[in-house]
């Protein structure tokens, strides 16, 4: 697996002692996964109050993502670069502290009520996420076997969820629920992000302080022998399917609230609606606990083809129904989502040694794929129907279903016994 470490001086002594090393180190990294998470997560409740609250069309309202996660195209191989230089733990601070100032510059978005302001604080917030995803997945992934590397960012990932399926609770109580002018509605914002943004500067101050163990990723693995990552079909094929898994994800939940709140569907006033967020992202969250528990059982390419085929069937239920059941159709695509990104990262990473770090750059960038997908999707429903516009998400699960199944997975999985 990807950036496995060399064990050669713990034969047989100890798989439990090297895992029992790393517990306390995992802990701590969960907790980023939940930051990141819930900060994710809280822009789908930003999209309808702004676009309430500056009068957006859906395409306008969706920039709010398209500036969020076309950071991680720009920043992404930079990223990369920085963390090789400066060291996975380092790289955490310096993503905290870039959060919580992007965090901060909501404030003044807000006095001025400029929304390209808002689009500014959200791409600096970002960032420092994309710092963050650069240095803690390859982290985690080489934080014990390299055989159970997808099993663990499963686990990790799961906290990740809590943190998104929080996030959606809080914004429905202390954003949605204030719209009664313009004035306070934009600054009911203010509180809430500059309460994140304290709480992130601790965080970053606690691993600033930690002492956490320095990994070096093994130099001579059975696959990374090439000049360059772009080299391995497998990469190749996950950087695409992990941008059409964080787009549709992206879509889906940026466009919950409005399509809950569609007559034909639920009829909900939206910060009713924005509570069945929750269920979204909190099915992903049991999922992916669910989910590290069957890959101990089933390859992980098998899980993840099926999820795939799930969340199809799922789109495709919400498009062509209506009512309530065409509303839990489409929450139970997290359920489906749960276990999509830390298995395509994983799978995508097998075998590269010592191209880890350039390699989880390359993947990171195509996070973008949540600044593009939703932007689409966006167009199609002002030009059609919010409902018709599902088909856009239910399109990219199709390759996630062909990646899981391609010839180059199966090929590293077998040679890494990963898969």
């Amino acid at each position: 697996m990807a950036g496995a470490f060399n064990h050669s001086n713990h034969v047989k002594a100890g798989q439990s002692s090297v895992q029992a090393k790393y517990v306390s180190s995992l802990i701590w990294l969960t907790s980023l996964f939940f930051i990141w998470g819930f900060l994710t997560s809280l822009n789908d409740i930003l999209i309808p109050h702004l676009k309430q609250v500056f009068s957006l069309n859906y395409t306008q309202a969706m920039l709010i993502q398209s500036c969020f996660f076309g950071a991680y195209f720009i920043v992404s191989i930079p990223a990369g670069q920085l963390v090789k230089k400066i060291g996975y733990k380092n790289g955490i601070v310096v993503g905290l502290i870039g959060v919580a100032l992007g965090c901060v510059a909501i404030y003044p978005s807000a006095l001025m009520v400029s929304y390209p302001c808002f689009l500014a604080s959200l791409f600096l917030l970002a960032s420092g996420v994309t710092i963050l995803q650069v240095s803690a997945n390859p982290y985690v992934t080489i934080l014990g076997s390299p055989d159970t590397a997808s099993e663990r960012l499963t686990m990790t990932q799961a906290f990740n969820s809590l943190g998104t399926t929080i996030a959606p609770l809080f914004g429905a109580a202390f954003i949605l629920s204030e719209i009664s002018n313009l004035d306070h509605s934009v600054k009911s914002v203010q509180l809430p992000y500059m309460l994140i943004a304290l709480t992130v500067f601790l965080v970053a101050l606690l691993f600033y302080k930690l002492q956490l163990p320095q990994i070096e990723s093994e130099p001579q693995q059975a696959l990374a022998n090439t000049s360059s990552v772009l080299e391995h079909k497998h990469l190749m094929l996950g950087t695409v399917g992990l941008f059409l898994y964080v787009g549709a994800e992206v879509s889906i939940g940026s466009f919950l609230v409005n399509f809950i709140a569609e007559p034909s569907i639920a009829g909900l006033h939206e910060s009713q609606a924005a509570r069945y967020i929750a269920l979204y992202w909190g099915g992903a969250m049991i999922g992916r606990f669910i989910g590290s528990i069957i890959m101990r059982k089933i390859k992980a390419r098998y899980v993840l083809a099926f999820n795939g085929i799930a969340a199809i069937v799922c789109l495709l239920i919400a498009i062509f129904s209506s009512g309530y059941l065409a509303m839990y159709a489409v929450l139970l695509t997290g359920l489906c989502n749960s276990i999509m990104f830390p298995t395509i990262f994983s799978l995508s990473l097998v075998g590269l040694g010592a191209q880890t770090s350039q390699a989880s750059g390359l993947l990171c960038l195509a996070i973008v794929g949540g600044a593009i997908l939703p932007l689409i999707q966006g167009v199609v429903a002002d030009i059609w129907h919010v409902q018709i516009s599902f088909l856009i998400p239910a399109a990219c699960y199709i390759f996630i279903v062909f990646f899981a199944l391609s010839a180059p997975v199966k090929k590293v999985c077998t040679l890494m016994r990963a898969g």
